[in-house]
Formats: structure tokens, C-alpha cells, sequence
């Protein structure tokens, strides 16, 4: 029998076992991790002379930030157990002998888990983001009395219209830059007019005022110095501290993210670290799906519980390993932004897929038998 949701009485047991499963695990694994941080930083608190409702205030607003991190693992955790469970009990050969193939169970759970990357994008891009925000803002102000006047862009270059600039230092909140070198190109950017280059630099909304410049005319070739000059570059690096005050790039939400790239992009900054980052926080909420995929395919492997959540466990780390080797290929432009953060899900995902079809469709399997036995060749 059906509901108005047009959920079958099967979806209705399985989806109410796994949320319970997932409550269980997600409390675990929340007090683990809050345990080992409050052992880790508790003593920088009380150093800091920081007050019981701060120290509170940070733990508390902390846990949005856990939850999004700790999800995808949760998911496959509470999977392996209620399916090991299903198996132990033997209601997973009763369903099957009822009619209810596997093919079922996999496209009900990776449904269900399309629903949970889509809860875990929303949650982790709102309370998240909030979350990590307030907590570096605590740590970074109140622990490490770390202002955020104090930042400092190092090795900083941008494109502004016929100007290329580049700054060894730049203090966004003070509107300074220092070492400054200034390529400036003819309208059509053809042809390289001066290069200038200046000791200090002080920025506001109409443009950058630069002290004790040398200018060297590359057409006659003629090296002129000033006491100051001012140029016409409009880019006053708010684009640059709307990423670098926060902190991490990581902890921008998805829409301020890609503002952040497109200002960044029409400055002529390189933006692929902030693109695999975009890609990145899409990759980490669709790899519910994966951690579905995977708890599946184990229990086609193995039908010990306890084995299967040791092997769990191992994958997380293996998924996650192969989720950061590539978001550094793709920050290093080893790899296309898309490709670096898709990395990990591709691989395991397609991994735990070819397990599943070889399991579930037999025509599948007779097709891989036929192909080996193509490639070996007969003995006479």
C-alpha cells in the first residue's frame, strides 16, 4: 500500500531504519570530534582568558560545521550497518525471494541519497558556512588576537584595463601595496608602452597613487624618476579581501564564491583554485550518492557486519585522500578544475558501480566473461 507521497510501505521501513541509524552515528561521531577539539584547544581558551560563554559560543556554532564534514561518512556508516543488519536477519533474502530484486534496493538508495547531497549542499552553504566563519573569526580575534587589519596579500598581480599590476605586498584594509611593478600596454594591447615600478603604493576608489616611481619608456627607451604618479587603476582590492578575510576560500557559499571568481577573473587573477573549490563543495555533497554506491556494493562482497564497517571506514579515508590529491592537482593546474574535483567520486563511484552491475545484471557479466575470453587467445 502507497501514501499520497506515493512511498511504498518497503521505502517507508527502509528510509525510518536509516535515519534512526544516521542519528546515531551523526551524535557519535559530533561528541567525538567536539571532544577532541575541546582536548586540543581548550588550554588557548583559557590562556586567552576568554570567558565560559565565548568558549560555549564557539563549540556551539561549530557543530553546523561538523555535521556538513562529517555527513557523506555518516551516510555510509548507518548504510553498511542497515544493510548488514537486512542481511543478518535474513530480510534481505526474504525480500529478494519476494520478488524484490537488488536492482530495487540500488535505485532506491541512490534516489534517496540524491536527496540527501541536495539537503547536505543547502545545509553545508547556509548554517556551514556560518559556522566555520564565526568560529575562525573567534580563534583568529579573541585566541590569536589576530586583527583582520592585519592581512597581508603576498605576491599579489591583476589586469585593470591597459595595466598589468603586480605587488610583492598588499594590505587591503590599510589600501596599501608595496613593490609595485606596472605594465601598461596600448589600448589593443598589442604593444608594451612603460614599465614603472614604485617602492609604496596608496589605493582608493579612483585610483592608485604610487610613491618613489622609476618609469621606463620601452618606445624611446628613456628611465625617468618621480616622487609620486598617479594611475588610473580602478581595482581597490575589495574583490581580493572579500575571499582573504574570511579566511580559507573554502568557506565562501557557492554564490559569493562565484562573484568572487568572475570579479577576480575580469582583474586577470588565475582563479583555479577558486574554481576547484566551486567544483569541490558541489563533488563533496554528491558523494552521498557515492557513499551510497559503496555501502551496496560491500555487502555483495561481504555479509560479516563488522568486517564491512572496518572497510568502510578504510574507504572514507581512501575516498577522502583521492578527494584532496585532486583538489591540489587542480590548484596547481595539473588537472582541469572539474576533473580535480570529481576525481574521488569518479573513481570510487565508477568502481562500486562495476561491482553492482556485475552483481545485479547478469547480461552485464556475460558480456565481461565473453570479452575476456576474446582477449585470451585459444591454445591449439
Amino acid at each position: 500500500m502507497r501514501n499520497f507521497l506515493g512511498i511504498g510501505v518497503l521505502s517507508r521501513y527502509l528510509i525510518r531504519q536509516n535515519l534512526y541509524l544516521m542519528a546515531i552515528c551523526l551524535a557519535v561521531g559530533t561528541c567525538i570530534y567536539l571532544l577532541s577539539d575541546i582536548f586540543d584547544r581548550l588550554d588557548e581558551f583559557i590562556k586567552a582568558g576568554l570567558g565560559v560563554e565565548t568558549i560555549l559560543f564557539y563549540f556551539i556554532v561549530k557543530i553546523p560545521l561538523i555535521v556538513s564534514q562529517l555527513m557523506p561518512a555518516i551516510f555510509l556508516l548507518a548504510m553498511v550497518i542497515q544493510m548488514g543488519v537486512l542481511s543478518r536477519t535474513r530480510e534481505l533474502l526474504a525480500l529478494r525471494a519476494g520478488g524484490v530484486s537488488y536492482v530495487w534496493f540500488i535505485r532506491f538508495f541512490v534516489v534517496y541519497a540524491l536527496f540527501w547531497s541536495g539537503g547536505q549542499l543547502v545545509f553545508s552553504q547556509f548554517l556551514g558556512v556560518f559556522g566555520e566563519y564565526e568560529a575562525n573569526r573567534i580563534w583568529k580575534e579573541d585566541v590569536r588576537k589576530k586583527q583582520l587589519d592585519d592581512m597581508v596579500i603576498r605576491d599579489l598581480w591583476f589586469r585593470d584595463g591597459p595595466f598589468i599590476v603586480m605587488a610583492k605586498e598588499a594590505h587591503p584594509a590599510k589600501s596599501r601595496a608595496s613593490d609595485i611593478t606596472v605594465y601598461e600596454f596600448t589600448t589593443d594591447n598589442q604593444d608594451l608602452i612603460r614599465i614603472l615600478t614604485a617602492k609604496k603604493a596608496l589605493i582608493d576608489d579612483h585610483g592608485w597613487g604610487l610613491l618613489d616611481v622609476h618609469e621606463l619608456d620601452t618606445r624611446t627607451f628613456i628611465s625617468v624618476s618621480r616622487m609620486s604618479q598617479f594611475l588610473s587603476v580602478r581595482q581597490n582590492l575589495k574583490a581580493y579581501a572579500a575571499v582573504e578575510l574570511k579566511g580559507d576560500k573554502a568557506q565562501l557559499p557557492l554564490l559569493e564564491l562565484s562573484k568572487a571568481i568572475d570579479r577576480l577573473e575580469e582583474s586577470g587573477s588565475n582563479v583555479e583554485i577558486l574554481r576547484t573549490v566551486w567544483h569541490g563543495k558541489l563533488s563533496y555533497a554528491f558523494s552521498m550518492v557515492i557513499m551510497a554506491l559503496l555501502a551496496l556494493a560491500l555487502v555483495t562482497v561481504s555479509e560479516n557486519l563488522y568486517a564491512n564497517i572496518g572497510m568502510s571506514l578504510i574507504l572514507i579515508f581512501v575516498q577522502y585522500g583521492m578527494h584532496v590529491v585532486g583538489a591540489t592537482a587542480g590548484e596547481k593546474g595539473v588537472l582541469p578544475p572539474i576533473i580535480a574535483a570529481w576525481l574521488g567520486n569518479g573513481i570510487i563511484g565508477g568502481l562500486a558501480s562495476l561491482r553492482l552491475a556485475w552483481v545485479s545484471m547478469p547480461g552485464f557479466r556475460i558480456m565481461i566473461k565473453q570479452s575476456v575470453r576474446d582477449l585470451i587467445p585459444s591454445r591449439g
